[in-house]
C-alpha cells in the first residue's frame, strides 16, 4: 500500500495538547449507541460525515470523536455519530443505518478487527466511501483508506524504556488491551519484538485489563498480593497504566516498580509530570480524527486519495512533557 507520512502535517499543527471538548455541532446528543439521523442534523445539501466509534467509554476514543465533531462544525459538514460499546456487532448495525440515512462519508474506528469487516464490506456495496481510523481491520480490502498511527512502534517504544529502565534483566507484567482489538495484537507484537533482544527479562504476568483503569488496578492487586517480585509493568494503554500505577502506590511501592501506557492522555501526562509513570507514548487524536474527516470527505467528493496515513507515535517522558500539554 502507499503510504504517507504526516509527520510533517504534525510539525506545522503543533498542537499537543488533546482537546477536552467541543461545540455543538448542530446536532442532538444521542446516549446508549443511539446515532444522529442525517435528517436530524440540518442541512441536507450539505456533506454528511457519520461516524461510529468502538467505545465512547474509552478516553481515547471520546477524543477522537471530541475532534472529529469540531473540526465537521469548522469545515462546515454536517456530522453523525454512533457509539458502538464495545461491539463489532452494535458497529455493523450503525453503518447498516448511515447507508439507509444516504450520508455521504462513513469514518470506522472498529472494535474487533475481525467482526467489523462487514462494516467496510456493507458500505463499498453501497458505494460509500469508508475511512477507518486509529485501530485496523485484518482485511481493510473493502475500506477507502486507513489513518492511523503503527501500534507495533508504540510496543516497541515503551517495552524500550522499561527494557533500559530495569538494565535489560528482570521480571515484568504486562497489561494487554481487549483481546480481537488491532491495537492489543499490534502492541504484544511490538513489545515481544523487543523483548526477543533481552533474554533476560521475563514476563511472569500477562493479562487483559480490557483497556480499563479499575481492572488494571485489580489485576495489580492481586499479582502484588502474591508477594512475588515485580521490576515493571507495561501496560498497553494510559487507563491501565494508570490504574496498575495506583495500585503499586498504595502498596508504597512506586519507587521501586516503573510503569508505563501509551496515549498521552491527560492524566498521564499529569502523572509523568509528577514522576509517577515512567513515560506515556503519545497518539495524535487531532491529527487522526481530523486526517480522517478530510479523507472521507475528498473521497466522497470523488477525489483520489492515499490507501493509508501515518501518524507517527511519540515518546513522551518527564523531559519533554511539558510540550503535551
Amino acid at each position: 500500500m502507499k503510504k504517507r507520512c504526516l509527520a510533517g502535517l504534525l510539525s506545522a499543527i503543533m498542537v499537543f495538547g488533546l482537546l477536552a471538548g467541543c461545540g455543538s455541532s448542530g446536532t442532538e446528543e444521542k446516549t446508549e449507541g443511539e446515532s444522529t439521523t442525517k435528517e436530524e442534523a440540518g442541512d441536507k445539501d450539505q456533506i454528511t460525515v457519520a461516524c461510529t466509534w468502538q467505545d465512547l467509554a474509552n478516553e481515547y476514543i471520546m477524543q477522537l470523536a471530541e475532534v472529529a465533531e469540531a473540526y465537521c462544525e469548522e469545515k462546515g459538514y454536517q456530522y453523525v455519530s454512533a457509539d458502538g460499546q464495545g461491539d463489532a456487532d452494535n458497529q455493523v448495525s450503525q453503518v447498516e443505518n448511515f447507508i439507509t440515512q444516504g450520508v455521504d462519508a462513513i469514518v470506522l474506528n472498529p472494535y474487533d478487527k475481525d467482526g467489523c469487516i462487514p462494516c467496510a464490506q456493507k458500505a463499498a456495496e453501497a458505494g460509500i466511501p469508508i475511512v477507518v481510523v486509529c485501530t485496523q481491520l485484518s482485511d481493510l480490502s473493502s475500506a477507502t483508506a486507513f489513518v492511523g498511527s503503527n501500534d507495533v512502534e508504540a510496543g516497541e517504544i515503551e517495552m524500550q524504556m522499561v527494557a533500559d529502565a530495569i538494565d535489560g534483566k528482570g521480571d515484568i507484567a504486562v497489561i494487554l488491551g481487549p483481546t480481537g482489538i488491532s491495537a492489543q495484537a499490534d502492541r504484544s507484537q511490538g513489545i515481544q519484538n523487543i523483548l526477543d533482544k533481552y533474554p533476560d527479562i521475563n514476563v511472569i504476568y500477562e493479562e487483559s485489563a480490557n483497556w480499563d483503569r479499575a481492572e488494571a488496578m485489580t489485576l495489580m492487586e492481586n499479582w502484588l498480593q502474591t508477594g512475588k517480585t515485580i521490576n515493571a509493568v507495561v501496560a498497553q494503554n494510559d487507563e491501565m497504566a494508570i490504574g496498575a500505577y495506583n495500585a503499586i502506590a498504595a502498596a508504597g511501592k512506586q519507587k521501586d516498580i516503573p510503569v508505563v501506557g501509551i496515549d498521552a492522555i491527560a492524566d498521564a501526562l499529569k502523572s509523568v509530570e509528577e514522576g509517577g509513570l515512567l513515560c506515556t507514548v503519545f497518539q495524535n487524536a487531532k491529527a487522526q480524527s481530523e486526517t480522517a474527516i478530510d479523507v472521507a470527505v475528498q473521497a466522497a467528493k470523488g477525489e483520489k486519495v492515499d490507501d493509508w496515513y501515518d501518524v507517527p507515535f511519540e515518546l513522551v517522558t518527564s523531559d519533554n512533557v511539558g510540550d503535551y500539554k
